[in-house]
C-alpha cells in the first residue's frame, strides 16, 4: 500500500479528534470537579491564595493558569473552561506525536500519525480532556516535557526537568516522573550533564510551585495535598480488591487498542521492544504513575488520562520499529478503522444523548448538560439583580451564573467534615456540623440551590449523611427559603436542582 496514503491518514485523524473534542464539548456529561476547579480559578483571579484561603485538594499550578484563561469563562461559562481545557488536551496529543517523530530513526511521519490517532482519538481520553480537571494541563505539561528531553542539550533537559515539576504542581501523582527520568539520565553517558540540569530546572521550579504555600500555611497545604486523599476508606481488604480489579478492567476498556498494540510489543519481542532507551523511560514513567494511582485507596480510572500520551508514545516507539515497511501503512489505515470504530462504540457516546435507563426505557436528554446549566444560571441571574453570595454546593451553578458561593463551600459536596473540630474546620476552609448548621440559619444569601449532590456527603468518609442530619438541614432550608424553581437532569448523575429564594421577612 502507498505510504502516500500517511498523510491523508494524518489528516483524518485530525477530523476525527476535532468532532471528538466538539461533541465532548457541547454533550459531555457534567461533572462536579469542573466546578471548584473553575471556582478556584475565579478565586486566584480575584487574588485569593490555594490552601491559605480556600480549600483546594490539587497541585496549585491549575488554578494559577486558569485564572489567566477566565476571562474565557466570564465569556463563555463552563463552555470557556472546556474549551481552554480541550486546547490543552489537543495539545498534549500533539506534543506526544512530535516526540514519537523525533524519536524514530525511520518512518518518523507514521509514528507521529500513530500516536496522535491513539491519544486525540480515543473518545474516552477526548471526554476527559475536555472536561474541566487537572487531566488535560497536567498531560500538556508531561508531553511538551519529554519533547524537550529529546532533544540532547543541557536546555532541552532543563526545560524538562521545569515542565515535568509543574506536571507535578498541577496533579500530585505526576511526580513520580522526576526521580525516574532523573535515575534514566544518569545512565546515558552520551548525555553527559543534562542529569543536573534536568535537576536544576525540576528542583527550582518545585520550589517555586510549593514552597511559599508550605511556609506561609504549611497545614492548610498538607491538608489539601495529602491529608484530604489519605483520609478516604476503601472498605476493608476485600473491598480494595474490587476497586483495584475494576481499575485495570476500567483501564483495558478505555483503552482497548493501546492494550492490544502492548501486549503485542510485549509478548512477541520484549527484547526489541526496549532497544530505544528513550522509549524505555517513557514505559517507566507511565508504569510508575500507573502505580501511583493503583495504590490509591479509590483508584478511578480516569487518573490514568495524565499517563497515557506518555505510554501510547511508548507503544508506537516500541513496536514501530519492528514492522516491516510494507506493512507500515496498511497498519495505519488499520488503525485509523480500528480507532474509529472504538471511538463510536463507546459508553461516552451514550452519555451524550442518554441520561440512564428505567428498566426497559432509554431515558433520553431533552437537551445537554450544559444547556441545562445555563437554564438553571439564568434562573439564578433573575432572581439576583445584583451579583450576590449563592447558598449552593453545586459550584459549577455559581461559575456559570456569575456568583459566589459561601466561604467554607468552595470545595462543593465535599466541603462538609461532621466530626472536625471547629478550630480545625476554619482553618482549613471546611465546615463541620455546627458550622453547616449556623451557615444555613444565618446566611443572608438571597438565593439557595441544592442537587441530589446538596446538604448530601460528609468526609472522610465520602459517605451519605446521616438521616437525621439531612432532614434537619432540609428543615432548616424550608423554614428560612421558599421554592422558585425546580430543575429535573441536572449536573453530574442527572438529579433534581431546587433553586430557593430568601424568605421575605428574613
Amino acid at each position: 500500500m502507498n505510504r502516500k496514503l500517511i498523510p491523508a491518514i494524518g489528516i483524518a485523524a485530525a477530523a476525527l479528534a476535532v468532532l471528538l473534542a466538539a461533541l465532548n464539548m457541547q454533550h459531555g456529561n457534567l461533572n462536579q470537579d469542573e466546578g471548584w476547579y473553575l471556582y478556584a480559578a475565579k478565586m486566584v483571579r480575584d487574588g485569593h491564595a490555594p490552601y491559605a484561603d480556600f480549600a483546594f485538594t490539587q497541585g496549585p499550578v491549575l488554578p494559577h493558569v486558569y485564572a489567566i484563561f477566565y476571562p474565557v469563562v466570564d465569556a463563555l461559562g463552563v463552555a470557556g473552561g472546556r474549551l481552554v481545557t480541550t486546547i490543552m488536551g489537543l495539545l498534549a496529543a500533539l506534543f506526544a506525536a512530535a516526540t514519537a517523530w523525533r524519536l524514530s530513526e525511520k518512518n518518523k511521519s507514521a509514528a507521529g500519525v500513530a500516536v496522535f490517532l491513539l491519544v486525540a482519538c480515543n473518545v474516552y481520553q477526548s471526554y476527559f480532556t475536555t472536561v474541566v480537571k487537572t487531566y488535560g494541563l497536567c498531560a500538556f505539561f508531561l508531553s511538551v516535557g519529554f519533547f524537550a528531553l529529546s532533544f540532547k542539550n543541557r536546555w532541552g533537559a532543563l526545560v524538562c526537568g521545569a515542565l515535568l515539576a509543574l506536571a507535578a504542581g498541577t496533579r500530585l501523582s505526576a511526580g513520580v516522573v522526576l526521580p525516574v527520568a532523573g535515575v534514566w539520565l544518569l545512565f546515558q553517558r552520551e548525555r553527559r550533564l543534562d542529569w543536573f540540569w534536568f535537576g536544576v530546572g525540576g528542583g527550582l521550579v518545585l520550589l517555586a510551585v510549593y514552597l511559599p504555600f508550605f511556609v506561609s500555611a504549611f497545614e492548610q497545604t498538607k491538608f489539601g495535598l495529602l491529608e484530604y486523599h489519605a483520609g478516604r476508606d476503601g472498605g476493608g481488604l476485600g473491598k480494595l480488591l474490587v476497586l483495584k480489579t475494576g481499575f485495570v478492567s476500567r483501564f483495558v476498556q478505555a483503552y482497548f487498542i493501546f492494550t492490544l498494540l502492548a501486549l503485542a510489543t510485549f509478548c512477541f519481542s520484549p527484547r526489541e521492544s526496549f532497544r530505544n532507551p528513550f522509549a524505555l523511560l517513557l514505559w517507566l514513567c507511565g508504569a510508575g504513575i500507573s502505580l501511583v494511582h493503583l495504590s490509591a485507596n479509590f483508584p478511578y480510572d480516569d487518573y490514568q488520562a495524565i499517563a497515557y500520551p506518555i505510554l501510547a508514545t511508548a507503544v508506537a516507539t516500541s513496536l514501530l520499529p519492528q514492522l516491516k515497511e510494507k506493512w507500515i501503512a496498511p497498519g495505519l489505515v488499520l488503525l485509523l478503522l480500528s480507532t474509529t470504530a472504538a471511538a463510536f462504540s463507546s459508553p461516552v457516546n451514550m452519555d451524550w444523548f442518554v441520561r440512564g435507563r428505567d428498566r426497559i426505557w432509554w431515558q433520553f436528554k431533552e437537551q445537554n448538560d450544559l444547556q441545562t446549566l445555563r437554564e438553571a444560571a439564568g434562573v439564578v441571574r433573575q432572581n439576583m439583580p445584583e451579583k450576590d453570595v449563592l447558598l449552593t454546593q453545586d459550584t459549577y451553578l455559581a461559575v456559570e451564573a456569575g456568583v459566589s458561593v459561601p466561604s467554607g463551600m468552595e470545595l462543593g459536596p465535599f466541603c462538609y467534615y461532621p466530626d472536625m473540630p471547629r478550630e480545625q474546620a476554619e482553618q482549613f476552609h471546611l465546615l463541620n456540623r455546627e458550622m453547616l448548621i449556623q451557615l444555613l440559619n444565618q446566611t443572608d444569601a438571597p438565593l439557595a440551590a441544592f442537587s441530589g449532590y446538596g446538604l448530601a456527603i460528609e468526609c472522610p468518609a465520602v459517605a451519605p449523611v446521616a438521616e437525621n442530619d439531612a432532614a434537619e438541614f432540609a428543615e432548616i432550608v424550608e423554614a428560612r427559603f421558599e421554592k422558585v424553581e425546580e430543575l429535573a437532569s441536572f449536573g453530574q448523575a442527572h438529579t433534581t436542582l431546587s433553586i430557593y429564594k430568601l424568605k421575605d421577612s428574613e
